[in-house]
């Protein structure tokens, strides 16, 4: 991929005086990890950003030294809407509803295979594959283990080169680290362009996953609804033209 810096400039999609949603593109890191900030030369963040475009940013959040503005995050690979909260007082309230589920987050992934049924439900513990950075289902030796669902529902069959595809709209109903990667390789269908669970390998020519955050919803202080939505980027729209529905 291509990471001039014009490339992973976030979109601003939504914008309020307690918070602001973009859409993230993928290559650009959330905050900065242990192993980024070990980098010679410091690899630019959404927070980074975040601070740069809004100042009061830098004193929000649990730990503003490191993750300035972050409530939620997408792993760095993965593009689409992430919400910014403006104020500390915003970043604890959407704490709290992420803690008490009341965010429903909406995922489109491209997968290989042709996912049979219409609509499911997979609920399987995740944990950490120990020695590695990689997450996993099952297993007696994995480590901090916890609760993971996800539900999934099929939105198109495809067929490219003598392939299986199929577009599928995932809603986590937990936050796991991977969690939607690892669940639906769990399943037999791991995401188009997956280097970490899928091999890597895809025949539409993709060099990053897809998958994307398509929307966000959730109440506002004043009990309001919100729901943002995040265009699919360019080269993921590239490549579901490549595809021929079945």
């Amino acid at each position: 991929m291509n990471k001039n810096k014009t490339l992973l400039e976030p979109k601003v999609i939504y914008e309020s005086p307690d918070f602001v949603a973009v859409n993230k593109p993928a290559g650009l890191l959330v905050h900065e990890t242990a192993v980024s900030g070990k980098n010679v030369e410091k690899e630019e963040t959404l927070a980074d950003w975040a601070v740069k475009r809004y100042p009061e940013v830098k004193e929000v959040g649990d730990d503003p030294k490191t993750r300035p503005g972050i409530v939620h995050r997408l792993d760095k690979e993965t593009s689409g809407v992430i919400i910014i909260p403006k104020t500390q007082a915003y970043f604890l309230y959407l704490k709290n509803l992420f803690q008490n589920h009341k965010i429903e987050k909406t995922y489109l992934a491209l997968v290989k295979g042709r996912v049979k049924s219409e609509s499911g439900v997979i609920e399987k513990p995740i944990g950490l594959k120990p020695n590695t950075v990689k997450r996993v289902v099952g297993g007696r030796k994995m480590k901090n283990v916890r609760e993971a669902v996800t539900e999934y529902k099929v939105k198109k069959r495809f067929s490219y080169a003598g392939k299986d595809y199929t577009l599928v709209e995932a809603t986590p109903l937990t936050g796991r680290t991977h969690q939607i990667r690892v669940h639906l390789f769990s399943i037999g269908y791991p995401v188009v362009g997956d280097k970490l669970y899928g091999g890597g390998e895809n025949a539409l020519g993709l060099d990053r996953q897809f998958l994307h955050a398509d929307s966000i919803e959730f109440p506002s202080s004043s009990g309001k609804m919100i729901k943002i939505s995040a265009d699919l980027p360019e080269e993921l729209q590239k490549a579901l033209d490549k595809l021929t529905i079945t």
